[in-house]
């Protein structure tokens, strides 16, 4: 009999339940459910629709069983660094926040007032960004201590998940490093950061590592959706699991995590805290086999996706791409730029820009996709110079996973203005870096490298060079 596994991989705009099985020593992928997601506003605040999603996810389960494929084992992974709060009977403590709301300004500042910044990133490695669970955190000491008062447990996301699902709480490994409370060196919680910064011990469980056992389904969901199966963490950290499935032996590469966010970066065995790191704002979130995850965040493709929701036509991506290649228009935004982060309009934000610099203002819908898939090329060739002058490795090719890598356009400029050479693929790396934890975990693959050979052999790729 075949045995199936299910990758649940959630995303910031959608969800999507995806089976995989070995066959022919080849992995094999189906999509089975979909769903949409992103935050809601609430009093003013984004927040994210916890019960909904987990609707969802049990209606995908069961959606397997329906169809005849019924998985002996599942893993959720989802984007990092929010959380879900739970009281001493496990219900959910004030809202769950989503990365883009605003009540972290600031919160920044209150936190170096007690650990400098210096200090803290060789501590944990983390890049700054202001949406780090660290300063979230902060931002519940500041204005809702209450919560604080009545939390005795914080799960990341896809761990509270999980815990709905089985009853049973772990704190999965990758994700937990999103916080920028993680000891970079002892690989666990920085309990005398957490102390110093005043918040509650009591909340933080030990983290367990990627490929570990959760639990069976709670009695009453497998009564709902049929069958029992066995839920495992997979590396639960979206681009931890995208990297585990980039299709490369080379253990000096350059890797692209293209999506929402571009996380562009290479794998470290030890981590890079130095001041040179710090200042290029390279951070080191976990990885599988406790690879360092040494990249950086790029806005990636937010950009691109926000500006296609308020043009009149009803474009494709492809389209868009296809038309932006035919356009003239140099002007180049930074798209780490927090001007971009969650503007009102993306398009006003993207004129503004080349407006206040001197440049030409895009007109156009095709010359303002081109602007951004330029801006986005060029942040990747400066993020390259970067880590080559911190690593001190020259690198020859990038590989591009996930949706991003189905951006013919980006890929090409990619290729025009870094002069390497372009892996493209596969587009579903984070499912299948999900799936591939799994197997390692019932002994299909016996390590990461074992399984990168099969996801190499298993997916058409595609290359791009100057």
């Amino acid at each position: 009999m075949t045995t199936y596994y299910l990758a649940v991989d959630i995303g910031a705009s959608s969800g999507r339940h995806i089976l995989g099985h070995i066959e022919d020593g080849k992995m094999i992928l189906e999509e089975v459910y979909r769903f949409p997601n992103g935050m809601d506003k609430v009093d003013g605040h984004l927040v994210w629709d916890a019960e909904r999603l987990f609707r969802e996810i049990v209606a995908g389960i069961k959606k397997c069983g329906e169809i005849g494929k019924a998985p002996s084992y599942m893993g959720i992974d989802t984007w990092g660094v929010d959380y879900a709060l739970l009281d001493e009977n496990d219900e959910l403590v004030g809202r769950t926040y989503g990365y883009r709301d605003s009540r972290t300004e600031g919160m920044d500042r209150k936190v170096w007032e007690i650990i400098p910044e210096r200090e803290l990133y060789e501590r944990t490695g983390l890049q700054y960004a202001i949406y780090n669970s660290i300063y979230q955190l902060m931002a519940v000491k500041t204005y809702e201590p209450e919560c604080f008062e009545k939390a005795q447990s914080l799960l990341m996301i896809p761990d509270y998940f999980n815990f709905l699902l089985t009853g049973v709480k772990r704190s999965e490994y990758t994700n937990g490093t999103t916080s920028a409370l993680v000891n970079a060196q002892t690989r666990d919680w920085d309990y005398d950061l957490i102390e110093r910064l005043g918040f509650p011990k009591r909340i933080f469980r030990p983290l367990t590592r990627p490929g570990s056992f959760v639990g069976k389904l709670r009695p009453e969901i497998a009564a709902e959706v049929g069958y029992d199966l066995s839920v495992l963490l997979p590396a639960t950290h979206d681009t931890g699991s995208a990297v585990a499935a980039v299709p490369t032996s080379d253990d000096h590469t350059i890797y692209i995590s293209s999506g929402t966010w571009s996380l562009m970066g290479t794998e470290l065995y030890q981590p890079n805290c130095s001041e040179a790191a710090q200042s290029a704002n390279l951070t080191n979130e976990g990885g599988v086999e406790y690879r360092y995850r040494f990249l950086k965040n790029i806005m990636g493709l937010w950009m691109i996706q926000s500006v296609k929701k308020e043009f009149e036509k009803d474009w494709s991506f492809g389209d868009l791409c296809d038309e932006a290649a035919k356009q003239e228009i140099k002007s180049i935004v930074d798209c780490n730029d927090y001007s971009f982060f969650a503007p009102d309009s993306m398009i006003g934000a993207v004129k503004d820009f080349c407006e206040k610099t001197g440049q030409q203002v895009p007109e156009s819908d095709a010359e303002i996709a081109a602007v951004i898939y330029n801006s986005l090329a060029e942040c990747y060739k400066k993020t390259i110079d970067e880590i080559s002058a911190i690593t001190g490795y020259s690198y020859e090719r990038i590989n591009i996973v996930g949706g991003g890598s189905n951006a013919d356009y980006l890929n090409t400029v990619t290729a025009a203005r870094t002069g390497m050479e372009i892996v493209a693929g596969p587009g579903e790396a984070t499912a299948i870096g999900n799936l591939a934890v799994q197997m390692i975990y019932t002994g299909v693959f016996s390590n990461l490298k074992e399984a990168r050979k099969c996801v190499a052999d298993s997916f058409e790729v595609k290359h791009y060079k100057l």
